[in-house]
């Protein structure tokens, strides 16, 4: 099939890779966001799409919204037969939806009818959920409400960040999506609408949502901090600095300790939470340093008697 490959980020990479690797399919071009500005210099830097897309010599498409007339004229003169679809960030407006024989067939990072929406592999994780996958669906106008082609799952390890499961399900997504592909040109395959059952909503993630609420069990907080690990960054304050926590460890502790409260011991940096509980610091970022060991941390910064908020 003639396919326009649609997306973005670093996420998206194994799939455009694997569809372009599949001799039964032609990339003919890559739609992607405009190159984006990173940095001090604030230099532009294409995206991971792009650069994958100019190594191959694949054309690229990239308007700031699908409403731009000269990205839609060129769309409709390469005349996809599919245009699939990962992360790729903008609208599709209805009008376009229809321009493929085969639609605009998304892969997303959930089992559908669970996690709708922008972040759905974060949302299983501080959800707590054991297993997670990824589904091929038909766009529509609703978000994230079209007809399922097929199903992946994927078990969440107890220790799993956003970044170690998105990256497992990119892969496993992407052996998914050329399957898809091959299935729609096969004529086999037909998407079976969504159960009502089971709707969740994975909305975007701020970086006020990735605050750490010491008041919740240690348990949550160890999710919550997976789940935002390695963007937007789990955050706290001690006093007037802002302090970046990685991933923490659920811990025992001896007497009390108070929500936020720090404990500095011979070999690790507790802190108090809900219900009594606590839990042991692993990696923390001070403001102008870079991340490092809780305990290192801890004999320069001496934040003993402070508490988290």
């Amino acid at each position: 099939m003639r396919l326009i490959f649609a997306g973005t980020p670093e996420p998206a990479v194994p799939a455009l890779r694997k569809l372009i690797e599949h001799p039964g399919h032609e990339v003919v071009a890559v739609l992607t966001r405009p190159d984006a500005r990173v940095g001090r210099g604030r230099s532009r830097k294409p995206s991971p799409v792009k650069a994958v897309a100019v190594e191959h010599g694949i054309e690229v498409i990239e308007p700031e919204t699908l409403a731009d007339d000269g990205a839609r004229a060129r769309l409709a003169e390469l005349a996809p037969d599919c245009i699939p679809v990962v992360a790729y960030g903008n609208l599709v407006p209805k009008d376009l939806l229809d321009l493929p024989v085969h639609g605009w067939v998304n892969l997303h990072f959930s089992v559908l009818p669970a996690w709708r929406g922008a972040a759905p592999v974060q949302a299983a994780i501080a959800a707590g959920d054991e297993i997670t996958g990824a589904s091929t669906f038909r766009i529509e106008e609703g978000l994230d409400t079209g007809p399922v082609f097929g199903t992946v799952t994927e078990a969440i390890k107890p220790a799993d960040t956003a970044d170690d499961l998105l990256t497992r399900l990119a892969h496993s997504g992407a052996e998914l999506l050329a399957a898809t592909m091959d299935g729609l040109e096969a004529g086999r395959l037909r998407p079976e609408p969504q159960s009502a059952d089971g709707v969740s909503h994975a909305p975007k993630i701020t970086s006020a949502d990735a605050r750490i609420d010491w008041s919740m069990p240690g348990h949550l907080i160890d999710r919550r901090i997976r789940a935002h690990t390695p963007a937007p960054g789990a955050w706290t304050m001690l006093g007037d600095d802002r302090i970046k926590v990685g991933p923490v460890t659920p811990a025992e502790i001896d007497g009390e300790l108070g929500e936020g409260r720090i404990r500095v011991e011979k070999k690790r940096v507790l802190v108090g939470a809900g219900g009594g509980t606590a839990v042991e610091l692993g990696r923390v970022q001070p403001p102008g340093k870079r991340m490092m060991d809780a305990v290192d941390w801890a004999r320069g910064a001496r934040p003993d008697e402070g508490t988290m908020v």
